[in-house]
């Protein structure tokens, strides 16, 4: 029996679109790491490709925001999503002809970066436009089990298709995604045109001044910031190091259980202060690496990566669903896009961080310390009235 929500044909289509798109990019990753070692056996060259991938998605996330803003949303992902899949095409050509080269790579990787910057705050944009305003927490949750499931599956099938097929046939499957993906977002309403103005300057200025000025939005931003730069980077580091691959295989498969099991729940868990629960929900994220740090036994580590995964998937539930409910529509993308450069342009200052503060003081501790850091900065928000009451489910602001 399907959720009550896919019965709007909108969302189905969007649902379904993302779901294909996304089971696809999972992909990605682990085939261009394996295409890129093969092609080069060089760590430097994937590092190059990586770093040029990342680095137009953050340098035109705000311009992308802009422009979901001012354009149909439709039009923009209907675009981007044909172009992730001529980039991507490109690039399996490239690799399946034995023409591996690091130059062209790369640039179809900064390519396929800046077309993700236009992608990313449509895709928060849209959703308020294909279902009912009492709908966006659930509707979000459906969208969270398809992104979490093909985090868990999707590496697991690049895997195999590496192994038995080659790098290049994993991305061939990647770009390909992408067609049946444009195809159901083709088939969404229309949408309008926001906005008439010749300079955009103005409505980067407009989106700016609406994120500055709307105070949950501003603590929860830097809390975010603060995860990625305390977390991200000591997790991805110093977490294999610290339990090995046998280990850290089963802690990756357990978070990301958590992750499917959250999505369940909040499809029918409504709660009054949803961003606030959002917040309390951030303390499971630094659960694994606290472990870690403090030697815990197997069970324990397990334990703490299933509730990361379920708090992660609430937190995240929670602030897509209170930007949609609280913003208007026409500043919706540029809000979102202002956050998200904030909070991700801390994840490489923490990489570079971790390694030697790791070497100076030992992993362990450092694992334990940045645990805890995070732990109380992900509370601070909440002294703020603006995040702890925010209700769940009000209209949009004018």
């Amino acid at each position: 029996m399907l959720p009550p929500l896919l019965h709007h044909s909108g969302f189905r289509r969007f649902f379904t679109g993302r779901a294909i798109s996304l089971f696809g990019s999972a992909m990605a990753p682990v085939a261009l790491a394996f295409a890129v070692l093969d092609g080069s056996g060089r760590a430097a060259d994937l590092g190059v490709v990586l770093a040029l991938r990342t680095l137009p998605m953050l340098a035109f996330l705000l311009l992308g925001g802009a422009i979901a803003d001012r354009l149909p949303r439709r039009t923009v992902l209907l675009t981007t999503h044909l172009g992730a899949g001529l980039t991507q095409g490109a690039v399996a050509a490239l690799l399946l002809t034995g023409h591996y080269a690091l130059g062209p790579i790369a640039a179809l990787e900064f390519l396929n970066g800046l077309l993700t910057a236009f992608t990313s705050p449509a895709l928060v944009g849209v959703l308020p436009e294909l279902v009912p305003r009492e709908q966006l927490r659930p509707a979000n949750a459906l969208l969270g089990v398809a992104a979490n499931g093909s985090k868990v599956f999707g590496p697991a099938l690049a895997g195999l298709l590496v192994a038995s097929a080659g790098a290049g046939w994993a991305v061939a499957v990647d770009a390909l995604s992408y067609l049946p993906a444009a195809l159901c977002l083709a088939r969404l309403p229309a949408g309008r045109i926001r906005s008439q103005r010749a300079a955009l300057l103005p409505e980067l200025r407009e989106g700016w001044t609406a994120f500055r000025r709307t105070r949950w939005i501003w603590w929860t931003t830097w809390s975010y910031c603060a995860t990625n730069l305390l977390l991200t980077g000591p997790w991805q580091i110093l977490g294999p190091q610290l339990s090995g691959p046998a280990l850290w295989g089963t802690l990756l498969g357990a978070r990301g259980a958590g992750l499917l099991l959250a999505g369940a729940v909040l499809y029918r868990l409504a709660l009054p202060r949803l961003l606030a629960a959002g917040q309390l929900a951030g303390l499971a994220l630094p659960l694994p690496l606290l472990a870690l740090g403090l030697h815990a036994t197997v069970p324990w580590l397990v334990a703490a990566a299933l509730v990361a995964g379920l708090g992660s998937a609430l937190a995240a539930t929670a602030w897509d669903t209170s930007l949609q409910e609280h913003l208007p529509a026409d500043v919706l993308s540029r809000v979102a896009s202002h956050a998200d450069v904030f909070s991700y342009l801390a994840i490489p200052l923490g990489q570079l961080a971790c390694g030697p503060l790791a070497a100076h003081y030992g992993p362990h501790t450092v694992a334990a310390a940045t645990a805890l850091a995070q732990a109380a900065l992900t509370l601070l928000p909440l002294l703020a009235p603006s995040v702890r009451t925010l209700p769940h489910g009000r209209p949009a602001v004018a």
